[in-house]
């Protein structure tokens, strides 16, 4: 079984190497500021060979702290980080009221020196906004995703596990119906390199700020 899916995966990274080849001809508007709750912004930026224009790479917030986050933009991004000693094996920081985990730093100096150095680079004239119906296992709640549509950012998408067609920033990534919430969307359901966020076409969208 292991063999199986690492040979698997090196079909998938090989064929990867050619999408990421067209959709980085696709994209025209470059630079673009990517505010994200968890780690698929990331991915996808990396996919495009993207710099990272906002702090929020490699970490992640709840839907409910993501959406204060946004709320009150300009209050939180004058707040200092303030890291708190959790059971967790990654640095962990309080942004005021806001819980932010760094999961994938080694340590609090780095989290921070990222964080300040990133923020400094939040282009709000090409902002675009991504959260993903992922929380512990239970989802984002209706509220919750009704909340993230009224915000007012132009450029903005929420990924369910399910279809909310009276929600205007809501995509389903079809694979999850039988979950709560959507599953890791930078991984392959397939053999044919795709991941399950492009089911949303994102070049489409960063070229149209």
């Amino acid at each position: 079984m292991l063999l199986f899916t690492k040979f698997r995966s090196a079909i998938n990274k090989l064929q990867r190497l050619a999408i990421n080849k067209q959709l980085k001809q696709r994209l025209t508007n470059h630079n673009m500021s990517v505010i994200s709750a968890n780690c698929v912004g990331a991915f996808i930026l990396h996919d495009l060979n993207e710099p990272f224009n906002s702090p929020f790479v490699n970490l992640y917030l709840t839907p409910r702290d993501f959406i204060r986050y946004l709320q009150s933009m300009p209050h939180y991004q004058r707040q200092p980080l303030k890291f708190i000693e959790t059971d967790k094996g990654y640095p962990v920081a309080l942004l005021d009221d806001l819980e932010i985990h760094f999961m994938h730093y080694s340590n609090p100096q780095e989290a921070e020196q990222k964080w300040q150095q990133r923020n400094q680079r939040i282009d709000p004239n090409n902002l675009f906004i991504m959260m993903t119906d992922k929380d512990a296992g239970r989802g984002a709640s209706y509220e919750e995703l009704q909340a993230f549509d009224r915000l007012p950012f132009k450029n903005k998408v929420v990924f369910t596990h399910k279809p909310y067609p009276e929600l205007a920033s809501a995509c389903y990534i079809k694979g999850f119906e039988d979950a709560k919430e959507v599953g890791d969307l930078f991984t392959y359901p397939g053999w044919n390199g795709h991941k399950y966020y492009d089911q949303f076409d994102y070049v489409d969208w960063f070229n149209h700020p």
